[in-house]
């Protein structure tokens, strides 16, 4: 088992930063890939970013460029570092991750086994 904690969301205005965190515990070895997910209201959950145990990288088109995942393997914490923020990326982030071994990135929620209670963002214009 492996349990997620998210930290660091809030409000923010338009062109602002934040930097999420999400600690690991529990069977942290087993974990192969990691990803942040977000969902608005009425909206479904879209992933955002993605690191494997590697530290090989992914990034939704919305947020390339503009959001940077990276990974403390020291201390088990998956980090997304959100600069430029814009109205739309207002939502609640998750925390992901997954034991399995995938052929290719896994992207979709279904991907992941372990997930965070969320951490609200919010970003004004």
């Amino acid at each position: 088992q492996v349990q997620l904690v998210e930290s660091g969301g809030g409000s923010v205005q338009a062109g602002g930063s934040l930097r999420l965190s999400c600690a690991a515990s529990g069977y942290t070895d087993s974990i192969n890939y990691m990803g942040w997910f977000r969902q608005a209201p009425g909206k479904e959950r879209e992933g955002v970013a993605f690191i494997d145990s590697g530290g090989i990288t992914k990034y939704a088109g919305s947020v390339k460029g503009r959001f940077t995942v990276s990974k403390d393997n020291a201390k088990n914490i998956l980090f997304l570092q959100m600069a430029s923020l814009k109205p739309e990326d207002t939502a609640m982030y998750y925390c992901a991750a997954d034991p399995r071994t995938w052929i290719g990135f896994p992207a979709q929620p279904s991907g992941y086994e372990y997930w965070g209670q969320g951490t609200q963002v919010t970003v004004s214009s």
